[in-house]
């Protein structure tokens, strides 16, 4: 795999997650309380072999670059590295990347040589998912493609929210749509019955969704970024329709584009269940972050059901119902948190920044006493007082106040917020 060249998109703005990316970009926004969604490619990338990894950035990126930086370190003795590629100025040009297409195009220089013995790997940095890339490899080099592309087989009736492709019994690629809303058309999408033996599940009706993820052989990325397409998605691979080879590889395990406040709030809940669609406990497929070097959490007199608790946690006579609890996370007695997120903090407050907060009456970390939340996202080192009930209920999309909002029928405190004592939202 050392000819394999990944590169992982840092993503735009982020505005669907938003308040989320108020301060951090989407690939920096914490996930399943120790992690970072830009954790799940790397890692990706990392069990397949592939560790020569680029990471282009552009917005809110200090806090992904700390996490990087302080996540993946090689030793001296070893080719694999992570490196952050930020937009730059340079004799060459200094403009914003203006899409995915764009992003790679601006950093060509820095991947060495295109040659068709060179594969490069294009990756979103917030989606959740599994994949040995070498398979995803393999199958692009045994159909000497050019661009072999990730798809996920979707039930007909969800077609019009994707890129689907019309593809033959071999997978190669006939036709790209991008969410298509005629029915007659999205019919003339559906997959073989010779495809369909591969899946899981082949009955039903089936699309082939692309995934956003790409493999491209060297010299036809570096004829694709001889143009001015901006977007890979929407530009480049439809404009290689009938010009270049282009294959699917099928992926049928569990893949979820988290880019929405909704899908990111119902994602991580689910993470927390038993039956969890995504297996943080492989060990042959291990996801990396950073090490904090926490102590264990501790738990007294407290209630938990289909919970999952980070490292670090002090939690006290509390109910805790469907919940993600991030490191670092206080949570004080008679306090009740029904389908909660709660992203924990940074750090631990010392006995003087307790006190000072006590003096100025600024509520500690974490949530306090007899406190009732439900259906909410608590963001990194929030203050929540005691007495304070939250609650999304009643109250309408992009509602918001005092560092407090709802989007997709979910509160959010946002980072770093103070709630008082007594409040009621």
């Amino acid at each position: 795999m050392s000819q394999i060249i990944s590169i992982i998109m840092g993503g735009g703005r982020g505005t669907r997650l938003f308040p989320l990316t108020k301060s951090r970009c989407k690939p920096a926004v914490p996930l399943a309380g120790k992690y970072r969604l830009v954790d799940i490619p790397i890692s990706n990338c990392l069990n397949s072999g592939c560790n020569k990894i680029y990471l282009l950035t552009q917005f809110n990126t200090a806090s992904l670059h700390r996490h990087i930086r302080r996540s993946y370190r090689f030793d001296s003795f070893s080719e694999g590295f992570v490196d952050i590629l930020a937009a730059e100025q340079t004799d060459t040009g200094g403009n914003w990347y203006q899409g995915t297409a764009d992003a790679v195009r601006q950093n060509m220089s820095h991947f060495g040589s295109h040659s068709d013995d060179d594969y490069f790997l294009i990756l979103s940095g917030d989606q959740l998912y599994n994949m040995d890339f070498r398979l995803l490899i393999e199958q692009h080099k045994a159909t000497n493609a050019d661009v072999t592309i990730a798809s996920k087989p979707v039930p007909k009736s969800q077609a019009s929210e994707l890129g689907v492709m019309r593809v033959d019994d071999d997978l190669n690629i006939i036709e790209f749509i991008e969410k298509p809303k005629d029915p007659k058309v999205v019919d003339s999408l559906l997959v073989s019955d010779k495809v369909k033996a591969n899946m899981k599940d082949p009955n039903g009706d089936y699309c082939m969704a692309s995934m956003g993820i790409y493999v491209f052989s060297g010299k036809a990325l570096a004829e694709a970024m001889g143009g001015k397409e901006l977007d890979f998605g929407k530009e480049i691979i439809p404009n290689m329709l009938g010009k270049k080879k282009l294959c699917a590889y099928l992926f049928d395990g569990y893949w979820e584009d988290v880019g929405t406040v909704g899908m990111f709030f119902e994602t991580n809940l689910a993470l927390a269940g038993h039956d969890a669609p995504f297996n943080f406990y492989d060990e042959k497929n291990k996801v990396y972050t950073h090490s904090r070097f926490l102590p264990g959490t501790k738990i007294s007199k407290s209630a938990l059901d289909s919970s999952s608790i980070a490292d670090g946690c002090k939690i006290t006579n509390s109910s805790l119902t469907r919940c993600m609890i991030g490191v670092r996370s206080i949570i004080r007695e008679g306090s009740s948190l029904e389908n909660v997120v709660m992203m924990g903090a940074d750090s631990y407050e010392s006995d003087e920044e307790k006190a000072l907060c006590k003096k100025q009456k600024i509520p500690s970390m974490g949530v306090g006493k007899n406190c009732k939340i439900k259906d909410a996202i608590i963001d990194k080192n929030a203050r929540i007082g005691n007495n304070v009930e939250l609650s999304p209920e009643g109250k309408p999309d992009l509602w918001e106040q005092d560092g407090v909002y709802v989007r997709d029928n979910v509160l959010i405190v946002s980072k770093s917020a103070i709630i008082a004592d007594n409040t009621k939202i």
